[in-house]
Formats: structure tokens, sequence, C-alpha cells
């Protein structure tokens, strides 16, 4: 600590530097064993009292990391991956545009923080992969700066923390290696992502909580001073900062708050210096620092995410209509509660976007023909509908005709189970309904909706509408017995055939504007059916008329509702991805992830093997050791009678135990998952492994190790030898560096190594004679499954569809492009037609839909075309951009007194049958998705 002379930092270094001196660990203090709650063999690891030698040694590696991490990182100057996403909601940050992602706002907020610092104005859109930052001037290389800083501070923090645990030196130095040329890594702390400050909080939370474990265990004469103190606190910040960034770090919170319990538990047992006014000082005191300090950094940054996103965004339709009016231009004036016939009215969906019942003067194409409805997301004059009664007022001398019949009678007030028609204000033509299928969902159980008539037409049974109020979702006695402004929610069923007004997460064409189909459900579910009046105005209805408004939500509110629609939202990433993969198969490295592909290079996350495949054999080391410690205890042997060997399980095991809880809670999850959700784990992995190895070479006695420091030094150079020739070896995939295929062919281990070589050129001299086309678009091929046979038929015809990669502009003496399909065997050898013709029926054929073109001139000689190679975007990350499913958190089964109708089938999921019929391809991301988060 900062307060301790520098004499005895000085006896400390000589102490360290000493040859003789006896390791650290349980064998200098193991003849006596503490009376209180003092563990047995602990020793006093302050990370601030580190001799200058080690000083150094941590400065070299960092200098290292850096140069690693930060090696061009302006490489490759176009979007990747989940840049679209992390990249995107930077420019809204900058906007004030509201959006929802399923992660918390600290990462996102640090990497506009640092766009913003260098000049970014928010107006690149980061749409898709691939596209250029160099011509529109995005600081982007500023933007990737922030978590490659973070990736390198990782490495003094897995130094410090393996210090903290006792290891040796040359042991923390291994630490640190490792995570420096550790491929996944790497890429992931390259980019505009959430990975890396994910790792690095998870990593200082580590190292507060290591130092703090390691105060608390020295006993009662450290409880509660400075040092205890600092670390405690520190921990608390890492807690919050972590989840901040992602709910990964609910995992972190789950491990220090096992450990924290286990604590407390001995704490508890020791009767002798701890008494109950202690325990519970103890107690509060973590209670304090690991709860209220964590909850209070994460709302404060949620708070902050609220004070940017001010203005209406594309995220806003997840949110309830009360959230929604805290933003700019959102908000309306207080209006008149009462609804009467004649009041104009807008009708909102409940569920949904929460959009507004929307005609426009524009025809369905097909079915009746009649103007359509739809529900449109923003407020518009065509949202306005004046609410008649089903027959004209009585006047002195017969009905009073038009619409505005009711401006100047006595209001009377809509109640449950009134008739009514609505009538069209801008178009004249009333909300209409018969017995004809929707242009898009042409299901037997839905009818078309359409605005029909003309001004004068007095219409006919097909305008009828009741109102069927839902009393459990009503706000007051009043508006459960008649409609009162966005207090009543009610159903509006379709008097001759019974079905029930609706909207889905469906959209229409583009003859429609993309809007969102309405229909008339005889089987929709409840909360698809519901509606309610936002906006009432009426002749009658003065001043002083009794008003109503959206109830602000406050801070509280707001920060709630944000976070269950991002657990909802969250939990609904179900959706299969070109690139997901299992938690079996993350220790094992059997998989990773295309990020990016352009100009016969490729950006793939994949780790080192060597690293991984080491890190996880050490899990299963201790596991075995465990298993058969326990063994051993049941049988009656005294083996925690030896002090190394209690420090190894309990050291040891909580490392273990961190990795378990970073790792195991993924089994239970059906969303989707990918390779680098197993990162924070693989960091718990990698100290795991430098412990154990530390134990085998300096601290057990009996394998001669440990009296032979030389061999623990050469263990730990040939390990980390190997795993920068192994980092060399797969760093094209990282950097997006010039590769050849036979280079690549040689290191592809696996097929579930899924990266394409034959997307490289095949001599490095290649790169050199083609130069990047900056605005080409050219991207590499993700795999795809083998397609059918009539497939790779249709495959073998020229294809001038949105597949093919967009061609460069070519000089006028070009005359002509000419293509065919290629196929090649599993080594990349060209097949003759022939040879395929011979194999049809006996092989199976994997389509990757790529289009090689070479280009000639008028004399036949062939032009060095940039676009050669492969296309396709690697698929966007799943976490953010999805449509909302919901903007009221409202069961399905709440009001289910008035049901639409007897359902045989969820209607859900024939919204998805329908999506699914409506378009062959998935829906875009994110999201990180929806983002790979």
């Amino acid at each position: 600590m900062a307060p301790k002379s520098a004499s005895k930092a000085r006896q400390s270094e000589k102490t360290a530097n000493r040859p003789s001196q006896e390791p650290k660990g349980a064998d200098a203090p193991a003849s006596r064993k503490p009376t209180d709650y003092t563990s047995h063999g602990i020793t006093d690891n302050d990370v601030f009292m580190l001799p200058s030698s080690d000083l150094q040694l941590l400065a070299l590696l960092t200098i290292v990391a850096a140069m690693v991490r930060l090696f061009r990182i302006y490489q490759p100057n176009s979007v990747v991956f989940d840049e679209v996403h992390f990249g995107g909601f930077a420019s809204k940050y900058i906007k004030g545009k509201f959006f929802m992602d399923v992660h918390p706002p600290l990462a996102k907020l640090l990497l506009t923080l640092a766009g913003w610092l260098a000049g970014f104005d928010g107006e690149f859109d980061f749409k898709e992969i691939g596209k250029d930052y160099v011509e529109p001037g995005v600081p982007y290389v500023a933007m990737r700066l922030l978590p490659a800083l973070m990736g390198v501070l990782t490495v003094p923090t897995i130094f410090l923390t393996l210090k903290a645990a006792g290891c040796r030196t040359m042991t923390a130095a291994m630490g640190a290696g490792l995570i420096i040329f550790e491929n996944g890594l790497v890429t992931q702390s390259r980019l505009i992502l959430l990975d890396s400050p994910l790792i690095i909080f998870t990593a200082l939370t580590s190292l507060a909580w290591t130092c703090f474990t390691n105060q608390h265990e020295q006993g009662p004469s450290k409880a509660f001073d400075f040092s205890w103190w600092f670390w405690l606190v520190a921990t608390g910040l890492g807690l919050g900062a972590t989840v901040s960034v992602k709910w990964v770090g609910l995992f972190t919170i789950a491990w220090v708050g096992s450990l924290t319990v286990v604590q407390l538990w001995v704490l508890l047992g020791d009767t002798k210096t701890v008494n109950t006014r202690l325990w519970f000082k103890h107690l509060l005191a973590r209670v304090f620092c690991l709860i209220i300090i964590p909850v209070t950094f994460y709302m404060a940054l949620f708070a902050i995410h609220f004070v940017c996103l001010v203005n209406p965004g594309d995220g806003d339709g997840f949110m309830s209509s009360e959230f929604q009016a805290t933003l700019n231009s959102k908000a309306m004036q207080d209006v008149p509660v009462d609804v009467v016939l004649g009041s104009r009215v807008s009708l909102r969906h409940h569920n949904t976007q929460g959009g507004y019942l929307h005609s426009h003067n524009h025809m369905y194409p097909t079915g009746s023909k009649q103007q359509q409805i739809t529900l449109y997301p923003h407020k518009d004059e065509n949202n306005i509908w004046l609410l008649e009664n089903q027959t004209q007022p009585e006047g002195l001398d017969g009905p009073i005709l038009g619409s505005k019949a009711w401006d100047n009678l006595e209001p009377v007030m809509v109640t449950d189970g009134a008739i009514l028609r609505l009538y069209h204000v801008t178009t004249d033509r009333r909300l209409h309904s018969h017995d004809v299928r929707p242009p898009v969902t042409e299901a037997d159980w839905q009818n078309e909706v359409s605005a029909y008539g003309y001004d004068g037409f007095e219409g006919d049974a097909n305008d009828f509408f009741r109102i069927e109020i839902i009393k459990s979702m009503s706000d007051g006695a009043d508006a459960k017995t008649r409609v009162r402004t966005i207090q009543t929610k009610f159903k509006l069923v379709h008097v001759m055939t019974g079905c029930v007004l609706f909207s889905h997460k469906v959209k229409l064409p583009d003859w429609a504007y993309e809007q969102q189909e309405v229909t008339c459900a005889k089987q929709g579910t409840l909360p698809n059916s519901i509606w309610y009046v936002e906006q009432n105005e009426h002749p009658m209805l003065g001043a002083d008329a009794e008003k109503v408004n959206y109830r602000n939500p406050g801070f509280l509110g707001k920060f709630w509702e944000l976070q269950k629609v991002m657990w909802r939202t969250n939990a609904g990433l179900v959706e299969s991805h070109a690139w997901d993969s299992r938690p079996p198969s993350w220790p094992t490295l059997r998989r990773g992830i295309n990020f990016w592909g352009k100009d016969h290079r490729q950006i793939y996350l994949i780790g080192n093997p060597v690293i991984w495949w080491s890190s996880t054999a050490a899990i299963v080391i201790y596991v075995i050791f465990k298993g058969l410690s326990v063994l051993r205890w049941q049988r009656g042997y005294n083996d925690y009678d030896n002090v190394n060997f209690k420090r190894f399980d309990y050291e040891i095991g909580t490392s273990v135990l961190g990795w378990a809880f970073h790792y195991f809670p993924f089994y239970l999850m059906q969303r989707q998952l990918f390779l680098h959700h197993y990162f924070p784990a693989l960091y718990f992995a990698i100290v795991t492994l430098c412990q154990i190895y530390d134990f085998g070479t300096n601290r057990i006695r009996g394998i001669g190790l440990r009296e032979r420091p030389a061999i623990g030094r050469a263990g730990i150079t040939a390990l980390l030898a190997v795993s920068i020739v192994v980092f060399t070896l797969y760093a094209p995939l990282s950097y997006g560096n010039p590769w050849t295929q036979s280079a690549c062919k040689r290191v592809k281990l696996f097929d579930t190594w899924d990266w394409d070589c034959n997307n490289f050129h095949t001599d490095l001299d290649q790169y050199a004679l083609s130069s990047p086309n900056v605005g080409n678009t050219e991207q590499t091929g993700s795999p795809i499954a083998p397609a059918p046979a009539d497939q790779q038929a249709e495959d073998q015809k020229p294809r001038n569809d949105a597949n093919v990669t967009p061609q460069p502009s070519v000089d006028t003496s070009v005359v002509g492009r000419e293509e065919k399909v290629e196929y090649r065997d599993q080594d990349g050898n060209l097949l003759e037609e022939d040879q395929v013709s011979s194999l049809a029926g006996q092989v199976s054929f994997k389509t990757r839909y790529e289009t090689r073109t070479r280009v000639i001139d008028a004399a036949g000689n062939e032009i060095a075309d940039g676009s050669a190679g492969a296309e396709g975007f690697a698929p966007p990350h799943p976490d953010v951009d999805r449509e909302p499913e919901t903007a009221a958190d409202v069961p399905e089964d709440d009001g289910r007194e008035y049901p639409a109708t007897a359902s045989p089938d969820d209607d859900v999921s024939k919204e998805k049958s329908v999506e699914n019929i409506q378009s062959g391809k998935p829906s875009p991301a994110s999201d990180a998705s929806e983002a790979t988060k």
C-alpha cells in the first residue's frame, strides 16, 4: 500500500530476489495453525509492493501487448461484422435517437465518447458489412482504439491478479503472455465490439476480489483497514462496470457472491474473535460494496443513457406509450378524457409497435381493391377517425345527415357494447371489413379491412363495429364501463362476421409503404386485438372538460420497463444463425465466426488452439484432483492437513468456480450463442492453468521441480514459444493479412473450422499486383449447406441477380464478360465438366454461390479484375435491430373474459408461418441483435 515506507519496499524487493528464500505458500507458517479466521498458509501478496524488477517486466509485457493489439488497427478500412450495430449505436447516441439493444449501455457510451472526441458527427450509418470508412471520413481507428487499449490493459491485469494470488513472477509473465498471443482475444479487441470492455472489467473485478480475499485471509489484523476497504469497494465498482457492459456480468456477480457467502460462513465459525456485532459489520460492509455500489453504478449508466437519447428513434416501438411520451415530439397535450359520439379520435394499437390505425388514398392492388388500412407508427392527420353511431341522430325535421351531425348535440358517451362506425376524416370513407382475404396474410381466419364509401354515402352493415371493453386492462372504474381516452382498452368486433380488428408484426409491401398490416381476425390473440384512444377532440368538449394524459413513468419506471424489454428480447433470440455454436464446442475450439472477407483476405474469429486446449486441460486436471480428494477424504485420509494441498484446492478452486459460473449457465439458454461468449470463461481457465503450473513448479515438494527452478522457467519459455508460433500461423485471420491457400490448408486442422482456404490467393505476390479497391464491396462467402440437385442445376446458369458480386467499373476497351460455374474437389482442384457429370448422384456438392469473373479486352487478353473473388457478407449479428414484438408489458392471458373466438392454434405461430411464407430469408439482425452478443 502507499502508506508503507520506502525502506520496507526495498526490503521486500531484496527478499524477493534472494535465491535461498523459501517459496510463498504454506511451508513457512505451516508449523502453527491460526486460532482465528486467518487462513492457514496465507501470505501478504500486496500488488502495491511489487519490486522494481516486476514493474519493469510488467511494463515490457504491456508494450508487447500494445504492439500486438494495435498492429495495423486501421485494417480493414470497412465495416466488420458487429461494427454494423455497435458503430450504428454510436451514431444514434450522437444524434440522440432512441434505440433498443439487449445489452446495457456502458461499452456503447464509451465507444461513442471515443468517436465523438475524434470528431465523429454520427452521419455514417454503419449500415452493412464492407461499407467503406475512408471516403466519408469516419474516425473508425479512434473508435477501434478504445477496445484495443482495453485489450492491452487485460495483460497487466492478469499479471497483477496472478501475483495477488501468490504466483511467482515468471508464472505471472506466462499468464500475461498467453493473453497477449491469444488469437481470439486479439481479433475481438481490434474492432468496435463489446467483448473487449467486458473482458477487461471482468479481469479488473477478478483482480480486486483476489486482492480483497488476500487481505481478508490475513485475519482480524487486516479487517476494515484502508487496503481492505479499497479492494472491497473496487470489487463493487468492477461488478457494476461488468454488468453494465453485458448481462454476462451477472455471472461475475454470482461468482463473487458465492465466495462472499463462504467468507461469511467462515467468520460465523470464529467464535473467538468475531462476535455478533462484528459479524454484522462484515455483512453490512459487503452488502454496501457488493450490492449497493454495483446497483447504483448500473442505474447511473441508464440515467446517462436516457439523457443522451431524448429523440424518437427506431427503438421506441419496443416501449410503452407512456415511455414514448417522454421523448421529444412524442409528448402530447392534455386531451378530454370522455369519448363521445362525434369525437375525432386516433386509435392506437396496444401491442406490436403501438402504431396508429391509419388510412390513405391508395387502394389494395388485390382483393377488394378498396382503400388501404394500415398501422402507422407516427402521428399523422390520416390517423384521425370520427366515431359515428350506427344510425344518424334525429333532429326536428328528421335525421341529421353528414359526419358532423353530432357536433352541436349534447355529448353521448361511448359505452361498453356500443355499435359504431369509424369515419376516416381525410378521405370520407368508413372502416369496413368483409369476407375477403387480406393481401398478404391470405389465411382463412383473417379478413381484409378496408376503407369504403364516399362523402354522403350512408354505408352498409359491414361498417359496423362493436366496442368490447377489456375490464382487466382498463384503468379506473369509469374506464371499465365507458370508453375513456388512454384509460380504456377495448376490442373492435365486426358485427357481421364476428372477427376482431387486429394487427401484427407483418409488413405490407412497397405499395403500402411497408406499413404494418391490419386485418380482421377470427382467431387472433388478445394483445394484438386491443386498441385504445390516444387523441380525442369534440366541439362540445370545452376547455373545462376533464382532461387526461399519459402518466410520466419517471426514471425508475423507464428503467424497469427497459430492463423487462431487454430481457424479453434477449430471450427471444432463438432463430438460427449461420455462425452460432453451442457451449460443448467452446472449450475444444470446434468452430469460429466469419467476421469479414474482401480482396481475397478474411477475418475469422478463432482462438489459439495451444492456449485453449492447455487451459481446458487445466480445468480437467483440477476436476480430477477434486474428485480424488473427496474420495480420499471420505475414506479417512488427512490430505487437508497438508497446507499446500489445502491452498491448492482453495486457490485453484476459486478460479475454476469463476470458469464454471461463466460457462455452464449458457447450457440453460435457448438463444443464439457464439464462440465469443466463452471469452470470460477462457480468462479464468488461463488463470487456472497458470496457478496449477505455479503450484507444480514452485510450491509442491517431492516432485523435484521446486528444487530445479530452471525446469519451470524452461517450461514457461517452451509454452510461450509454441503459443507465439501458433499465433503467427493464424495471424492472417486475426488481422485480415494476405495469406496463401497452401499456408491456410496446412493449419486448418478440422472441417468445422469453416473458413474457405480457396478464397485466398495462391501466391503472396498476387496481393502486390492487385491493390485493394476501397470502394469494392466484394465479400468472402459464407459456407452454405449442400443444395438439392435441381438447385445445383439452376446454379449452373449465369447469375445476374442480387447474389452476384457488384462489378467495378471497367475501361471502355473491355468488350465483354464471360461467366461460368466452377466445381472444385475438397482440395480446391478444378473439376472438368465431364468429371462433374460422372460424379452426379454419387457425391454431394456444397454450393457456395460465389462468382469468379474473368474480364478480357478486345484482343482476348485477361484484365486483372479486383472483383474476382467470393462474395456475400458475413451474416449480421443477431442481438440487435429486431422488430419489437410488444410495446406493452401485458401477458397474453390478461383480459380473457372477452376472447376473440375459440382458437385451435396459437396465433403467434400463425404469424411466424405467415412471415416465413412472406420472406424466404432471415430477418436482418441485432444486437448485436440482434448483435452476436
